[in-house]
């Protein structure tokens, strides 16, 4: 009884670090950014004010303060009706004040490239908040900033018709756009995808196979074996979770002969818990040619999941409609030329459950999502290993699973 209760407890308390905001004074490492920077924060308070100043590495970019008296709500539909700026049930935020470092008096300039790391600490700390309404207070360049802002669809004005105090300047900053990608591809280099890819051409064409015959989008060439496609760190772990191109042959001198992604992929079907999900237990060469056979589909791309560099899970991403699982759509849901599948395994019983659980499951729609943005991208299906049962879900009904 005690064991159940322990496990109990150590999944509640993992969902409550994972939903409660983090403590608004914070003092050392708020995240680490894909290509291994980090971002600091630390209170400094003045004579006349305190202020939370963000650090890139050593270097001091930011500086916020949260007006205790300013609250703003960005209203969509009430504008213009006799409910504007009166109904309750839309959330309200403190107004966030950001200004630049101060250098012999004179404000500094803030990077597009900063200011974007500058938003991924707040989304960091303040998780709770859909949009954070900000003003830029001593910034230069704030012209720039507020048009990188706007174009890149990071943040976006309110339309308010009546005039509230101080909302003329506010800006507010979207959790959404932001984990869509908005203002990375095309405006610096330290977004998730490592490597993004530019823009693919929609053009016809055909798969036959003895499990498939459809028509469907051309799909963009594959990535290159072993190339780091996507970069997250989790603040709920503390960890940065990557996914890396199946390299099925590695490196000759460092892997002797055996790939280290082969070698896991082999240990972890031979694994009770993993083959009663997969069915897929078997010899090296079995498991060999079954990535050969995946690295020749255009329509699946096999990916190894590391935590912090150490290999721990596996994960499938296919075309649907060139999947054998586009025959068991629903009549009235046919399967569209975008949708893509998941097969999700972890292979390490260490990195079962808890707050890790969420981001294993979640960062690949997010890397399928924030890659294919301009295909139209709709999830299809997800499948994972024992002792997760599978999940199978219609993109147009999320309530009618898929047989």
């Amino acid at each position: 009884m005690s064991t159940v209760s322990s496990v109990a407890n150590r999944r509640l308390l993992s969902i409550h670090n994972h939903t409660t905001p983090l403590p608004e004074k914070i003092d050392g490492l708020v995240l680490i950014l894909p290509r291994g920077d980090q971002v600091f924060a630390s209170i400094a308070t003045n004579a006349s004010e305190t202020l939370t100043q963000l650090r890139l590495n050593k270097t001091h970019i930011l500086n916020y303060r949260i007006n205790p008296n300013t609250y703003f709500s960005l209203e969509l539909s009430a504008i213009g009706t006799r409910y504007e700026g009166v109904a309750r049930h839309i959330p309200k935020a403190n107004l966030f004040e950001l200004s630049t470092p101060v250098e012999q008096g004179i404000p500094k300039d803030i990077t597009i490239t900063n200011t974007w790391a500058a938003i991924y600490a707040l989304f960091t700390l303040y998780r709770t908040l859909e949009y954070i309404p900000i003003r830029f207070v001593y910034v230069p360049n704030t012209e720039e900033l507020t048009r990188y802002l706007l174009i890149s669809g990071l943040g976006r004005l309110t339309h308010n018709k009546k005039k509230v105090e101080g909302m003329e300047n506010a800006i507010f900053l979207s959790r959404s756009a932001f984990w869509q990608g908005a203002g990375t591809t095309g405006y610096h280099t330290q977004g998730w995808l490592l490597a993004p890819t530019p823009t693919f051409p929609s053009l016809p064409s055909f798969t036959r196979s003895d499990m498939v015959i459809a028509s469907h989008p051309l799909r963009p060439p594959k990535p290159h074996a072993g190339e780091v496609l996507y970069r997250r760190y989790c603040a709920a772990v503390g960890k940065s979770l990557e996914f890396v191109a199946f390299d099925i042959d590695g490196d000759p001198k460092r892997d002797g002969g055996l790939s280290q992604h082969m070698a896991a992929f082999h240990k972890w079907h031979n694994d009770e818990r993993v083959n009663s999900a997969w069915g897929e237990r078997g010899s090296l060469e079995t498991h060999r040619d079954y990535i050969k056979g995946l690295l020749a589909d255009p329509g699946v791309v096999p990916i190894m999941m590391r935590w912090n560099g150490e290999l721990m899970g596996y994960v499938e991403i296919v075309w649907a409609k060139e999947n054998h699982v586009a025959q068991y759509y629903p009549p009235d849901s046919p399967v569209g030329n975008w949708e893509r599948g998941l097969h999700v395994l972890v292979g390490e019983d260490k990195f079962l459950g808890g707050c890790k659980f969420e981001p294993i499951c979640n960062r690949p729609l997010r890397l399928t999502l924030i890659s294919q943005l301009n295909s139209g991208f709709e999830a299809s299906y997800i499948t994972f290993s024992s002792p997760i049962p599978v999940l199978i879900v219609s993109s147009e009904n999320p309530s009618k699973p898929i047989p």
